[in-house]
């Protein structure tokens, strides 16, 4: 019983004095407030960068919705693949498929991105882990036979897509969606 009185009391005094903060530095630096779960910064351009961000989300949020969807359907074979638990190639699939989403839509793009830049980080510590390079051999110059998949000679595994996916989410989450997404109507105030 005393253990929860002095619980009590600690988050009384510790805890809620920093919610309390947060909120007043919410009112007074605008730059914390809700629009974080749009991006980094609070300014939506219209324009040509306006449309290059489109662009950009589009392209991305799309490439995440081909990339994701295969693996929510095929789950336990990827997972078997890749030698990684189940309910984690579970939250990664159907992250990059419901992130895609959301990048397209241009719709909570900081929350969308941040789950997806995270499994890509994964993806690259798993290569890493492998021994895999950073950019693999060009597959034509590769002995015949020494890598062949199941549909022919492909590219040899390499981390150097998961690495330029981070390095786009990125973007995407320091300069936001852009004036045409659903984030600058609510949010662009």
């Amino acid at each position: 019983m005393i253990y929860q009185f002095v619980l009590g009391l600690a988050i009384a005094v510790l805890v809620l004095p920093q919610v309390i903060n947060f909120r007043l530095a919410v009112v007074y630096y605008p730059f914390l407030g809700f629009h974080l779960v749009s991006s980094l910064v609070h300014t939506y351009p219209g324009g040509l960068a306006g449309l290059i961000l489109l662009l950009l989300r589009v392209s991305v949020g799309g490439l995440f919705l081909i990339h994701g969807y295969p693996k929510v359907l095929h789950l336990k074979r990827w997972a078997d693949s890749i030698n990684t638990p189940v309910f984690l190639c579970f939250i990664s699939a159907w992250t990059m498929l419901g992130g895609g989403f959301f990048l397209i839509l241009g719709f909570l793009t900081l929350l969308a991105t941040l789950p997806i830049l995270a499994s890509m980080l994964f993806a690259i510590l798993l290569h890493l882990i492998q021994g895999k390079p950073f950019v693999a051999t060009d597959p034509y110059l590769i002995p015949e036979d020494q890598y062949k998949g199941p549909l022919g000679k492909a590219e040899p595994p390499s981390w150097e897509k998961a690495f330029m996916y981070c390095v786009l989410l990125i973007a995407i989450a320091v300069l936001g969606p852009g004036a045409y997404s659903i984030d600058a109507a609510i949010f662009g105030r």
